[in-house]
C-alpha cells in the first residue's frame, strides 16, 4: 500500500578514492599509489625510495641504469638514507670501522605500515590527500654493525599531490651518548644539467671538496654546474632551496633540523669511473641536492630522540 508521506531516504556519501599500497611478491619493494595518479616506490634495502614520480608520470628522481636493486649494494640514485657517518669514517673516530656514508643505506629494513591524511570530502575532492610509509631500523637488526651503540632509526616517506618528504627520527635507546651525522643523498631528475641552476645558497659558504675541503667564500650567486661538483653548504634550514630549469622553477627544497646541503654531479670522468653509474652520460640529467647534518657531529643523549627531516615539492 502506498504511504501518502514516504520517508525522505538517507543520503549516502560517495565513497572516496584512497591510496594503494602493495608489497612485491618477492618481499623486496613498498610501492604507494594515490588516487591522483602520483606514485612512489621504496626498497627495503636501505629503505631507498627509487622512484617518486608526478600524476603525469614524470619521473622526479634519478636511477642510475646499472643500479644494484638486488640488495648486494648501496643504490646509485634515488634518496640513498646516509647514517651514521658521511663520507669515509676517520679511523679515530667511533665510526671508523663503518664503510662510506654507514649502514643504515646497505642494511635491510623492516616496513612498519602506511597511514594517510583525508583531503576534503566536497563532491569534487579527489580522495586522501597523501599517504606516510613508516620503516625501521634498529641495532638488533644488524648482525655485525661495527658501532657499538644502541639505537631505533624510524624513517618516514610521505607523498603526497605536489611534493615528497622524507624524516628521520633517531632514538637513543642505549646508556652511552653517542655522535652521529645524517643526510638525505637525493638524486634528482633533470632534462640538461647545463641549464639547470640551485639558487638559495648565493649566501652561505661551502666546502669544496674537488678542491681538497678548502673552504669558499658565499659565491653570491646561483650555482651553475659546467664541470664535477661536490660542496657541503652550510646555510640556514629555514632557506629554501630552489633547482631551476631554463630559469623556471623545477624543485624546491625546504628543511628541518638538517643545516647543511650538498651540491654534487660527478661529471663525465668521475662517472666513467663508477661501475654502477649509467649511462655514461647521465650525469646531464641528474643533480644532487642533499639536505643533511654532516658538518659537525650531532651529539644524542642516552633515551633522547633526534628528529630531522626534507621537503621536495615538484613544480
Amino acid at each position: 500500500m502506498d504511504r501518502a508521506k514516504k520517508p525522505a531516504a538517507i543520503p549516502v556519501s560517495p565513497i572516496q578514492p584512497t591510496p594503494q599500497v602493495s608489497i612485491s611478491d618477492d618481499n623486496s619493494r613498498v610501492t604507494a599509489n594515490l588516487p591522483t595518479g602520483q606514485q612512489l616506490q621504496v626498497l627495503l634495502y636501505g629503505a631507498t625510495v627509487i622512484s617518486w614520480k608526478s600524476a603525469n608520470g614524470k619521473e622526479n628522481l634519478f636511477l642510475s641504469s646499472k643500479a644494484h636493486l638486488d640488495g648486494s649494494k648501496p643504490v646509485r640514485g634515488g634518496i640513498p638514507l646516509v647514517f651514521p657517518v658521511f663520507g669515509p669514517p676517520s679511523s679515530n673516530h667511533p665510526t671508523g670501522r663503518l664503510p662510506q656514508h654507514g649502514f643504515a643505506r646497505n642494511s635491510r629494513w623492516e616496513y612498519l605500515g602506511k597511514s594517510s591524511s583525508e583531503s576534503s570530502t566536497l563532491p569534487n575532492s579527489k580522495g586522501d590527500a597523501s599517504v606516510k610509509l613508516d620503516f625501521g631500523l634498529s641495532n638488533s637488526m644488524l648482525s655485525d654493525s661495527k658501532w657499538d651503540y644502541e639505537f631505533n632509526l624510524t624513517y618516514s616517506v610521505t607523498l603526497s599531490q605536489d611534493s615528497l618528504e622524507t624524516s628521520l627520527a633517531v632514538r637513543n635507546t642505549g646508556t652511552s651518548n653517542y655522535e652521529f651525522q645524517v643526510l638525505f643523498h637525493t638524486y634528482l631528475a633533470i632534462d640538461s644539467i647545463t641549464e639547470t641552476t640551485v639558487s638559495g645558497l648565493e649566501k652561505a659558504a661551502f666546502k669544496d671538496k674537488v678542491q681538497g675541503g678548502k673552504e669558499v667564500e658565499p659565491a653570491g650567486k646561483p650555482i651553475s654546474i659546467r664541470s664535477e661538483t661536490d660542496r657541503i653548504y652550510t646555510a640556514a634550514p629555514e632557506q629554501a632551496i630552489e633547482i631551476l630549469e631554463k630559469g623556471k622553477d623545477r624543485y624546491e627544497l625546504t628543511r628541518d633540523m638538517l643545516s647543511d646541503v650538498v651540491v654534487w654531479n660527478p661529471w663525465l670522468e668521475k662517472a666513467k669511473g663508477m661501475a654502477d653509474f649509467g649511462p655514461e652520460d647521465g650525469y646531464k640529467k641528474m643533480v644532487c641536492v642533499e639536505a643533511g647534518s654532516v658538518s659537525a657531529w650531532n651529539t644524542l643523549d642516552a633515551g633522547d630522540t633526534w628528529e630531522g627531516g626534507q621537503r621536495i615539492k615538484a613544480l
